[in-house]
């Protein structure tokens, strides 16, 4: 059984430390950020199933945190529920409009803040295993690692084979380089962005069989574009 992963993000020791042994004790795997930069980068590495975030942080607030998140269609569906010592109205509605799935204020007891955070995992819905995703002729396993066309493997590096990943999970989308780097590279690499063309033109490479780099499109003045639809009709 997978252990679902929290991250608690709260600048305070002794409330991560509570908040830690209460989870730990329900059998979830916690990581913890005291800063909302600290916490980008580990939503963007290490994929939490679901983020604690205290209202009050030292650099960017929660709510700024938990607006980003939902502004990113890669991380919209991250589960969010907000922390906070002010229990007002106001508080609440401001928590819920940036998108966070519930409010919990504190002092809270253990219990209620489990019985919360399984009913929003719930509501979030089970992981699909990952399936091989298929574009044309081209096929990419997960699982094994492996990328074929027409059933010829393809060699490609492990970067390569991250960005094609990437691009088959999100096809007919145009992604701009750092959105590329975040999420491909991870959250706390400081690569330039020309590294990514370098690595498209190496990916483009090791698609040239039969045509297949045409899906990867260069968007002019956004990035890059994966795209069976839009190759056929050139």
């Amino acid at each position: 059984m997978h252990h679902k992963t929290i991250l608690i993000v709260d600048d305070e020791t002794p409330v991560r430390d509570m908040l830690r042994v209460a989870l730990e004790m329900a059998d979830y795997h916690c990581l913890e950020a005291e800063t909302a930069r600290d916490a980008h980068e580990i939503v963007i590495n290490d994929k939490p199933d679901l983020v604690l975030l205290d209202w009050m942080l030292p650099d960017v607030s929660g709510v700024e945190l938990a607006r980003r998140l939902k502004r990113d269609e890669l991380t919209a569906s991250l589960p969010i529920i907000m922390l906070t010592a002010k229990g007002e109205e106001t508080h609440k509605v401001r928590g819920l409009e940036t998108g966070a799935d519930d409010y919990i204020t504190k002092p809270f007891s253990p219990r209620e803040l489990v019985a919360r955070l399984k009913a929003v995992l719930r509501r979030a819905g089970p992981s699909t295993p990952e399936k091989p995703l298929i574009a044309g002729n081209l096929q990419l396993d997960p699982i094994s690692h492996r990328a074929s066309i027409d059933g010829a493997a393809i060699a490609m590096g492990p970067t390569e084979f991250r960005l094609l990943n990437f691009f088959l999970s999100h096809q007919e989308r145009a992604y701009t380089r750092t959105q590329l780097l975040d999420h491909v590279w991870g959250g706390n690499v400081y690569v330039e962005e020309r590294t990514v063309d370098v690595h498209i033109r190496r990916l483009r490479k090791a698609l040239s069989i039969d045509g297949h780099e045409r899906y990867i499109q260069t968007v002019r003045g956004t990035g890059y574009r994966f795209s069976v639809q839009t190759a056929q009709k050139v």
